[in-house]
């Protein structure tokens, strides 16, 4: 399989070219555009979490450690969380990473299972879409899938150096298949990897909505208005049809 310095040249090549198609074609900014290419560029590393030591786990884990928080300054402020509060919560995700989550994948994965696969790659790219909220949501979906498609440069890599080519010829190694895969042969490996595909993709599908309103009561709180809204399940357009109806 391809070594880290493969991995993380194909990545970053990768996100140059996918932070100018950006900026050329999607009216991207220049500072979206250097997220996407660095986030596409660091998620080339991503797969190698299931090492179980060496520089690919360590790497990855720093970079994620570092730029988690910061990507997820945006979700603390729709919160409405204070700096202190927002100073907090970054700690407490970089000691999550860096220590609890590292260890998890160390005692509960294996190199090249399930962590290697294309529902793995939907999972990092939603967990990035549910991390960093924006104020359009077609840069939000631009970064998000920036990760996306650094995870799956891994895996195409991974995939590519398990061909041997010799003399004219090419033979598949041991190893081939084993990244671009939609199911391994651990059952409750598989069954752990789509729950969490499902359920990221049921919170991202209604998360948007969510920040609405987050960010709707946070103006009215700070203009000093009387606001009720209900998070998880808005009733206030029924509310205003229902005040509309004659005998109210």
């Amino acid at each position: 399989m391809a070594d880290f310095k493969t991995h993380i040249t194909g990545s970053t090549l990768v996100g140059v070219g996918y932070g100018y198609w950006g900026m050329a074609s999607q009216g991207m900014s220049l500072e979206s555009a250097i997220i996407a290419g660095g986030l596409c560029s660091v998620s080339g590393m991503l797969p190698d979490l299931d090492s179980d030591s060496g520089i690919p786990l360590r790497e990855t884990s720093m970079f994620a450690a570092a730029i988690v928080p910061v990507l997820m300054i945006e979700r603390f402020r729709d919160m409405g969380l204070s700096n202190e509060a927002m100073a907090l919560g970054a700690m407490l995700v970089y000691v999550t990473i860096r220590f609890i989550l590292v260890e998890v994948f160390k005692r509960y994965t294996v190199h090249r299972g399930m962590w290697h696969s294309i529902p793995a790659a939907l999972v990092a790219g939603l967990s990035a879409y549910l991390a960093m909220p924006c104020a359009s949501e077609g840069i939000r979906v631009y970064k998000s899938l920036a990760v996306f498609v650094g995870f799956m440069v891994h895996l195409i890599l991974d995939e590519i150096w398990s061909i041997d080519f010799r003399l004219g010829h090419f033979r598949l190694k041991k190893s081939f298949g084993t990244a671009l895969k939609f199911f391994g042969n651990n059952w409750l490996a598989n069954v752990s990897v789509y729950a969490k595909l499902f359920l990221l993709a049921y919170l991202a599908w209604g998360d948007y909505g969510i920040l609405d309103r987050l960010r709707q009561r946070n103006r009215m709180q700070e203009t000093g208005a009387a606001y009720e809204t209900y998070i998880a399940d808005p009733q206030q357009e029924f509310r205003q049809w229902a005040d509309r109806l004659p005998w109210r």
